[in-house]
Parts: C-alpha cells; sequence; structure tokens
C-alpha cells in the first residue's frame, strides 16, 4: 500500500466512528501503519470528523514521532506508536470513548464472554487494563501487556476509554464496533440478571469457526 492510498484509507475509516456513536465531537482517533516502513498515518488533533480528508492526515515517524505534515497529529500518537514498535504484526489502531464499553472501564472491570458473538470475536472476555495517563507512551505499554499473547484484539483502559488493534486499520474498526456491541448487550444482560455464562472449551470452538470457517472460501464458496 503507498502512503497516498493509506493516507485515504485512514480519512475514510474515521467516518465509521461517529457513524456507529463510539466518539463524540472531536474525541477519539484511528491509525494505519505503513506496511514496510516505519511510518504510520493518525488523525490530526482536534479536528472534527466532518472536516477530515487525505490532505490533513498526519504521517509521523514511529521512531521519532516527527510529523511530516503541518498538522498537529493526536494527542494519542505517542501510544500508538509504542504499540506498532513492539507488535509488528498490528497494521491498524482504533481509540474510541463508546459509551458501553467505556462504563466497564470506568468500573475497571472486564467484560465477561457471556455471547456467542464475544467467543468468535474476542475469543473470550476483553480485558481491562490498568489506569495510564495520557499523552506518553504508558497507555502503549499497557496495551502491549495485556494485548500481548491474548485473543482479544480489544482492551479497555481502566477510567479512559477503548483501544483496538487489528492486522488493518478497517481490522481495529470492526473490533471497536463489536466491543460496544458486546458492551451493550452485557451491560443490560446484567440488568435483567446474572448472565449465563460459556464453557472455555465451547469458547475454544466458537472462536475456532469463526476465525477458520465462517464467511467465504477462497474460491467463492459459502460456509
Amino acid at each position: 500500500m503507498s502512503l497516498e492510498k493509506l493516507r485515504r484509507v485512514v480519512s475514510d475509516l474515521h467516518a465509521q466512528l461517529p457513524a456507529n456513536n463510539l466518539v463524540a465531537w472531536t474525541s477519539g482517533n484511528l491509525s494505519g501503519r505503513l506496511p514496510g516502513r516505519e511510518l504510520m498515518v493518525i488523525k490530526p488533533s482536534g479536528v472534527g470528523f466532518d472536516a477530515l480528508a487525505p490532505e490533513n492526515m498526519c504521517t509521523v515517524d514511529l521512531q521519532t514521532l516527527e510529523c511530516r505534515d503541518p498538522y498537529q497529529p493526536s494527542s494519542d500518537t505517542a501510544t500508538h506508536a509504542a504499540i506498532y514498535r513492539e507488535m509488528p504484526e498490528v497494521g491498524g489502531i482504533v481509540h474510541t470513548h463508546s459509551p458501553y464499553a467505556t462504563a466497564w472501564a470506568a468500573v475497571g472491570r472486564e467484560i465477561p464472554c457471556f455471547l456467542t458473538a464475544m467467543a468468535d470475536e474476542f475469543g473470550g472476555p476483553i480485558p481491562c487494563g490498568g489506569f495510564a495517563l495520557i499523552g506518553g507512551e504508558e497507555i502503549g505499554r499497557e496495551v502491549v501487556r495485556v494485548l500481548r499473547g491474548h485473543r482479544s484484539p480489544a482492551i479497555l483502559m481502566q477510567n479512559h476509554g477503548v483501544f483496538t488493534i487489528g492486522k488493518t486499520p478497517k481490522d481495529a474498526v470492526k473490533a471497536a464496533v463489536m466491543c460496544e456491541d458486546v458492551a451493550r448487550t452485557a451491560f443490560l444482560a446484567t440488568q435483567l440478571g446474572k448472565p449465563m455464562p460459556i464453557e472455555a472449551q465451547d469458547i475454544d470452538k466458537l472462536f475456532d469457526r469463526y476465525q477458520n470457517v465462517y464467511g467465504q472460501t477462497p474460491k467463492g464458496g459459502t460456509t
């Protein structure tokens, strides 16, 4: 993928965050790693989602955090860069303050795996990381600590919000959308009573089916 195409992809995907009620005003951001380069493209700080365009995206060096563009990059730039440096398999990162997922983060609780949709997408509970201040690499280091080796592409950061990772920026957006969806359902279930747990071996089977069988086959057939 060229830098120009990545700037367009990252810019266009930002529209999915307000469209899915994952952000308010200018909060939240999305980034993508440029394959084969120590560069990422990330949202400019404080710019409204309706004003985002490829030309005002910020191209940032993952090592020095130097921005090649006239706009100031997101206040979460150091967080994104720290994750990319430590997790080379990650190609996209999303940060939101989506309301239901952030409510779980506010009380410092992981989202238990009550739903088959959670088993499919997250392979178990969505973990909650510890508190970390905004602006430096602290959040990024906590995301790496919790998600490295974990099946979940999403983490709740205590008192803060949601971070999701993916092989591509689109994958990270999907994880953010699904995280809020299951957070809402899990919250509503706890209001009705005590949700029924899913056995660990069934979570494993559901996760394997969704990750390896569900969807279109390489030859175009259906499963």
